[in-house]
């Protein structure tokens, strides 16, 4: 699969559009994912929702199976770490594979805020392991 196709499956994915999430990245098994920290996606403190982190990190999984081993895949779980709350204006998810099997894709992933002046900060890491469906 390439970038523009990897692009137009997101896009077919209706909470993603709701999101506004955007596939910056996508080969060689990895795949990054990014989208816009709006008013709308914080909680009570003024951080992103976890939850937005929780489908940022779950996406970004995903598709950087799919950059390993193709299409015809599905979550089969994941979990996140919480680092620092997430604050900026972009928030980047940055997946990788650690180990792609026949029937199950292990990926580890990075996010990352960026703010007003470029800096990043480091305020999840998740892991999660993909099924290959038949």
């Amino acid at each position: 699969m390439e970038l523009a196709t990897a692009r137009q499956v997101l896009a077919d994915q209706p909470f993603s559009k709701l999101l506004g999430a955007r596939l910056t990245a996508f080969g060689d098994g990895a795949a990054t994912l990014e989208l816009d920290i709006r008013e709308d996606l914080q909680q009570q403190y003024g951080f992103l929702h976890g939850g937005v982190l929780g489908y940022a990190a779950d996406n970004a999984l995903t598709f950087a199976a799919g950059a390993a081993v193709g299409s015809g895949l599905i979550t089969s779980g994941y979990t996140i770490d919480y680092l620092r709350p997430a604050v900026g204006t972009l928030l980047r998810a940055e997946a990788r594979v650690v180990r792609a099997g026949r029937t199950r894709v292990v990926c580890r992933c990075d996010l990352i805020t960026v703010d007003e002046t470029g800096a990043e900060t480091l305020c999840a890491v998740a892991q999660g392991t993909i099924a290959v469906t038949p």
